[in-house]
């Protein structure tokens, strides 16, 4: 779903039946900063999100159900994260003695899974920002990202609905402004499990922490700092280590390049970004014509606010 310069003109207000964004996200630098007693890993990252996602679109039931009515290749239903968010917000309204009468979800899957955009995060957010609204359970945002940080780590930033710097396990976030940007971003054909990237015996454990004001007034934080994890991704996927390669080389035949290209996440997905919706266009279209076949990408601008937090 692209989400077009009229829906970010004003909040968008959940409706049934009514197709909803959930824009993918990258990370603009990642560092591992340590790891708690219970093995889950401590981040310092930024957050952007794209003006392009999955959509969700909502049906009422009356019932108390909650129902994924489509298919989404190799995610069954009941281990789907838009089905667990529902029954969560469910749950959470009944112990305050809120009756909800159902939804059906339908799920439009554009981003890649395993491609460290946040796809899945992403899904469940709208899912809680949507469903508090067509509910009415009156929930606070800080009261639905207590509820997102249950689903998964990246959960959180995408129902505070703000480009922030993160800390903690992703959960600690801090707003930030930042500069327009358009990215490259390429999808190389392979999926990586977050969890092979972080039980890594080679993953670096111990970066130094750093303040948000470390990368205050660099481009974007487009040049600061790292992706801890793409070291480990590019040893073992060769379709990311080629896509970072064969982007790195068109990319700096380009003026207008902001930064040296990286991945997002604990990947597949690399990104170059760009200080024109043009520049950014042909660096893809350059990367993908040298990619082999079955590498996919696309174009999108950095936006700071997701379109559903200022109405929820």
């Amino acid at each position: 779903m692209q989400i077009t310069p009229e829906l970010l003109s004003q909040p968008i207000v959940a409706q049934w039946g009514v197709w909803l964004p959930a824009p993918a996200k990258i990370n603009l630098f990642l560092h591992v900063v340590g790891r708690r007693p219970d093995g889950y890993h401590l981040l310092q990252t930024v957050f952007r999100f794209l003006d392009c996602g999955d959509r969700l679109r909502f049906g009422p039931r009356q019932d108390g159900l909650v129902q994924r009515v489509n298919d989404v290749p190799g995610v069954p239903a009941e281990q789907d994260l838009c089905v667990r968010a529902a029954r969560l917000l469910a749950e959470a309204a009944e112990v305050r003695g809120l009756a909800v009468g159902g939804a059906t979800i339908e799920v439009d899957k554009r981003l890649p899974m395993g491609g460290g955009l946040g796809g899945g995060s992403s899904d469940a957010a709208t899912v809680l920002l949507a469903l508090n609204q067509l509910w009415q359970t009156g929930f606070s945002n800080d009261e639905l990202q207590a509820l997102g940080l249950q689903l998964g780590a990246d959960v959180p930033v995408f129902v505070g609905g703000r480009s922030a710097f993160a800390e903690g396990v992703g959960e600690a976030l801090q707003s930030l402004s930042l500069p327009p940007a358009w990215y490259a971003v390429v999808v190389p054909p392979v999926s990586v499990p977050t969890p092979v990237i972080f039980s890594a015996e080679e993953l670096t454990r111990n970066s130094p922490r750093v303040k948000i004001s470390d990368f205050a007034g660099l481009v974007a934080a487009h040049e600061f700092g790292r992706n801890d994890l793409q070291a480990v991704a590019v040893s073992r996927y060769p379709e990311v280590a080629e896509a970072l390669a064969v982007l790195a080389q068109v990319a700096n035949s380009e003026s207008g390049l902001l930064a040296p290209p990286r991945m997002s996440g604990s990947g597949a997905c690399v990104f170059a970004a760009c200080g024109s919706a043009s520049v950014a266009q042909n660096v893809l279209s350059s990367a993908l014509a040298k990619l082999p076949s079955g590498s996919s990408g696309f174009v999108a601008q950095g936006m700071d606010v997701h379109p559903l937090v200022a109405s929820s």
